[in-house]
Protein backbone atom coordinates (compact mmCIF):
# COMPACT_ATOMS: atom_id res chain seq x y z
CA UNK A 1 0.00 0.00 0.00
CA UNK A 2 1.27 3.50 -0.75
CA UNK A 3 0.76 5.59 1.94
CA UNK A 4 1.53 9.68 1.72
CA UNK A 5 1.96 11.16 5.09
CA UNK A 6 1.88 15.02 4.93
CA UNK A 7 3.42 16.21 8.85
CA UNK A 8 6.90 13.76 10.06
CA UNK A 9 6.76 14.85 14.11
CA UNK A 10 6.51 12.43 16.28
CA UNK A 11 3.38 11.13 15.32
CA UNK A 12 4.19 11.08 11.76
CA UNK A 13 7.17 9.40 12.08
CA UNK A 14 6.46 6.85 14.16
CA UNK A 15 3.48 5.98 11.89
CA UNK A 16 6.11 5.75 8.99
CA UNK A 17 8.44 3.63 10.92
CA UNK A 18 5.52 1.14 11.75
CA UNK A 19 4.23 0.80 8.26
CA UNK A 20 7.77 0.76 6.32
CA UNK A 21 8.29 -2.07 8.68
CA UNK A 22 5.61 -3.82 7.51
CA UNK A 23 6.19 -3.67 3.69
CA UNK A 24 4.47 -0.76 2.85
CA UNK A 25 5.54 2.11 0.45
CA UNK A 26 5.32 5.32 2.61
CA UNK A 27 6.34 8.85 1.33
CA UNK A 28 6.31 11.77 3.79
CA UNK A 29 6.08 15.83 3.60
CA UNK A 30 7.01 18.22 5.88
CA UNK A 31 7.78 21.64 5.33
CA UNK A 32 10.37 21.50 7.52
CA UNK A 33 14.13 20.46 5.76
CA UNK A 34 14.92 19.74 9.41
CA UNK A 35 12.19 17.37 10.11
CA UNK A 36 13.17 14.55 8.11
CA UNK A 37 15.58 13.93 10.94
CA UNK A 38 13.22 12.02 13.34
CA UNK A 39 13.68 9.84 10.69
CA UNK A 40 15.84 6.54 11.16
CA UNK A 41 19.06 7.13 8.72
CA UNK A 42 18.40 4.26 6.74
CA UNK A 43 14.45 5.44 6.35
CA UNK A 44 13.71 3.48 3.10
CA UNK A 45 10.61 6.25 2.24
CA UNK A 46 10.79 9.28 0.80
CA UNK A 47 10.69 12.47 1.93
CA UNK A 48 9.30 16.00 0.46
CA UNK A 49 9.89 19.60 1.61
CA UNK A 50 6.64 21.41 1.42
CA UNK A 51 3.01 21.82 2.55
CA UNK A 52 1.02 19.00 2.43
CA UNK A 53 -2.33 21.32 0.67
CA UNK A 54 0.24 21.86 -2.48
CA UNK A 55 -0.42 19.68 -4.77
CA UNK A 56 2.74 20.05 -6.61
CA UNK A 57 4.08 18.56 -3.25
CA UNK A 58 1.41 16.61 -3.30
CA UNK A 59 1.61 15.07 -7.26
CA UNK A 60 5.83 14.94 -6.59
CA UNK A 61 5.00 12.55 -3.72
CA UNK A 62 2.91 10.62 -5.69
CA UNK A 63 -0.69 11.42 -4.91
CA UNK A 64 -1.89 10.08 -7.86
CA UNK A 65 -1.32 6.96 -7.17
CA UNK A 66 -1.86 6.92 -3.44
CA UNK A 67 -3.77 3.96 -1.39
CA UNK A 68 -4.08 6.44 1.99
CA UNK A 69 -3.08 9.67 3.01
CA UNK A 70 -2.86 10.99 6.58
CA UNK A 71 -2.52 14.69 7.76
CA UNK A 72 -0.94 14.66 10.58
CA UNK A 73 0.98 18.18 10.96
CA UNK A 74 0.41 20.48 13.96
CA UNK A 75 -2.11 23.02 12.46
CA UNK A 76 -5.72 21.87 12.37
CA UNK A 77 -6.50 23.95 9.26
CA UNK A 78 -3.54 22.92 7.28
CA UNK A 79 -4.45 18.92 8.60
CA UNK A 80 -8.20 20.04 6.96
CA UNK A 81 -7.32 21.67 3.69
CA UNK A 82 -4.71 18.57 2.34
CA UNK A 83 -7.08 16.59 3.54
CA UNK A 84 -9.91 17.73 1.64
CA UNK A 85 -7.16 18.00 -1.35
CA UNK A 86 -6.51 14.25 -1.08
CA UNK A 87 -10.22 13.17 -0.56
CA UNK A 88 -11.84 15.39 -3.10
CA UNK A 89 -8.96 16.46 -5.77
CA UNK A 90 -7.15 13.14 -6.33
CA UNK A 91 -9.83 10.85 -4.95
CA UNK A 92 -7.37 9.06 -2.63
CA UNK A 93 -9.56 5.54 -1.36
CA UNK A 94 -8.46 6.18 2.56
CA UNK A 95 -7.96 9.81 3.90
CA UNK A 96 -7.64 9.95 7.53
CA UNK A 97 -6.82 13.27 9.43
CA UNK A 98 -5.45 14.55 13.19
CA UNK A 99 -7.36 17.00 14.09
CA UNK A 100 -6.97 18.82 17.93
CA UNK A 101 -10.28 20.90 18.14
CA UNK A 102 -13.35 18.56 18.41
CA UNK A 103 -15.42 20.95 17.29
CA UNK A 104 -13.55 21.23 13.47
CA UNK A 105 -12.96 16.95 14.15
CA UNK A 106 -17.22 17.18 13.90
CA UNK A 107 -16.92 19.56 10.77
CA UNK A 108 -14.24 17.24 9.28
CA UNK A 109 -16.36 13.93 10.21
CA UNK A 110 -19.45 15.84 8.15
CA UNK A 111 -16.86 16.11 4.94
CA UNK A 112 -16.43 12.12 5.04
CA UNK A 113 -13.16 12.51 6.30
CA UNK A 114 -12.38 10.25 9.44
CA UNK A 115 -10.42 12.06 12.17
CA UNK A 116 -7.96 11.16 15.24
CA UNK A 117 -9.04 14.17 18.38
CA UNK A 118 -6.22 13.90 20.95
CA UNK A 119 -7.87 16.27 23.03
CA UNK A 120 -11.51 14.21 22.86
CA UNK A 121 -9.43 10.86 22.97
CA UNK A 122 -7.54 11.77 26.15
CA UNK A 123 -10.62 13.44 28.12
CA UNK A 124 -13.02 10.12 27.06
CA UNK A 125 -9.91 8.09 28.42
CA UNK A 126 -9.40 10.15 31.60
CA UNK A 127 -13.51 10.15 32.20
CA UNK A 128 -13.88 6.30 31.98
CA UNK A 129 -10.19 5.40 33.88
CA UNK A 130 -11.73 7.57 36.44
CA UNK A 131 -15.53 6.47 36.59
CA UNK A 132 -15.05 3.04 35.13
CA UNK A 133 -11.95 1.75 35.27
CA UNK A 134 -13.25 -2.03 36.03
CA UNK A 135 -14.55 -1.64 32.48
CA UNK A 136 -11.34 -0.87 30.53
CA UNK A 137 -11.93 -1.08 27.15
CA UNK A 138 -10.21 -3.80 24.28
CA UNK A 139 -11.34 -1.51 21.19
CA UNK A 140 -12.51 1.69 21.11
CA UNK A 141 -14.51 3.34 17.50
CA UNK A 142 -14.32 7.00 16.14
CA UNK A 143 -12.94 9.46 18.74
CA UNK A 144 -14.37 6.84 21.89
CA UNK A 145 -18.14 7.02 21.31
CA UNK A 146 -18.35 3.57 20.66
CA UNK A 147 -16.40 0.51 22.94
CA UNK A 148 -15.54 -3.34 23.38
CA UNK A 149 -15.61 -4.26 26.97
CA UNK A 150 -14.74 -7.52 27.81
CA UNK A 151 -15.77 -8.45 31.46
CA UNK A 152 -16.30 -11.78 33.75
CA UNK A 153 -19.93 -12.12 34.24
CA UNK A 154 -21.06 -12.07 38.17
CA UNK A 155 -22.39 -15.53 39.23
CA UNK A 156 -25.86 -14.44 39.87
CA UNK A 157 -26.40 -13.59 35.73
CA UNK A 158 -25.68 -17.85 34.88
CA UNK A 159 -28.61 -19.07 33.37
CA UNK A 160 -29.95 -15.94 31.97
CA UNK A 161 -30.42 -15.37 28.22
CA UNK A 162 -27.43 -13.17 26.58
CA UNK A 163 -29.87 -11.17 24.77
CA UNK A 164 -31.15 -10.86 27.78
CA UNK A 165 -28.19 -8.23 28.54
CA UNK A 166 -28.99 -6.35 25.12
CA UNK A 167 -30.29 -2.67 25.43
CA UNK A 168 -30.89 -1.58 22.23
CA UNK A 169 -28.65 1.69 20.86
CA UNK A 170 -26.60 1.19 23.74
CA UNK A 171 -25.46 -2.33 24.93
CA UNK A 172 -24.89 -5.47 22.88
CA UNK A 173 -23.56 -8.82 23.88
CA UNK A 174 -21.03 -9.52 20.11
CA UNK A 175 -19.40 -13.07 21.54
CA UNK A 176 -18.57 -14.77 24.50
CA UNK A 177 -15.17 -16.47 25.90
CA UNK A 178 -16.78 -20.00 27.11
CA UNK A 179 -13.64 -22.97 28.44
CA UNK A 180 -11.19 -21.09 26.21
CA UNK A 181 -13.69 -21.08 23.12
CA UNK A 182 -15.36 -18.18 21.37
CA UNK A 183 -18.68 -18.22 20.52
CA UNK A 184 -20.80 -16.06 19.23
CA UNK A 185 -24.14 -15.32 20.93
CA UNK A 186 -27.65 -16.88 19.25
CA UNK A 187 -31.43 -16.43 20.75
CA UNK A 188 -31.67 -19.21 23.20
CA UNK A 189 -28.22 -19.10 24.66
CA UNK A 190 -28.02 -19.02 28.54
CA UNK A 191 -25.03 -17.72 30.39
CA UNK A 192 -22.66 -20.11 32.47
CA UNK A 193 -20.09 -19.97 35.39
CA UNK A 194 -16.93 -18.17 34.26
CA UNK A 195 -18.20 -16.80 31.02
CA UNK A 196 -16.37 -13.80 29.72
CA UNK A 197 -18.22 -11.92 27.60
CA UNK A 198 -17.16 -9.29 25.27
CA UNK A 199 -19.82 -6.14 25.45
CA UNK A 200 -20.40 -3.58 22.16
CA UNK A 201 -21.26 0.04 24.13
CA UNK A 202 -21.89 3.11 23.55
CA UNK A 203 -19.54 5.70 26.20
CA UNK A 204 -22.36 7.10 27.68
CA UNK A 205 -24.05 3.69 28.43
CA UNK A 206 -20.74 2.37 30.47
CA UNK A 207 -22.38 3.63 33.48
CA UNK A 208 -25.64 1.65 32.96
CA UNK A 209 -23.28 -1.55 32.05
CA UNK A 210 -21.51 -0.98 35.20
CA UNK A 211 -24.64 -1.06 37.24
CA UNK A 212 -26.13 -4.39 35.50
CA UNK A 213 -22.31 -6.06 36.17
CA UNK A 214 -22.44 -4.80 39.67
CA UNK A 215 -25.88 -6.12 40.91
CA UNK A 216 -28.97 -7.44 39.04
CA UNK A 217 -31.40 -5.03 37.16
CA UNK A 218 -34.26 -3.89 39.32
CA UNK A 219 -32.89 -5.14 42.77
Amino acid sequence: MRVIIAGCGRVGAALAAQLVTEGHDVRLIDRRPKARQMLSPGFPGAFHVGNGFSRAVLEAAGIVHADAFVAVTSGDNGNIVSARTAKDTYRVPIVLARIQDPHRADVCRELGIPTISSVRWAVGRIHRMLLHRHLTPDVTFGNGETLLVRSQLPPYLTGRQVTEFDVDGEIRVVEITRAGRSLLPAHGVLAESGDLVTFSVTATALGRLGGFLDKELGT
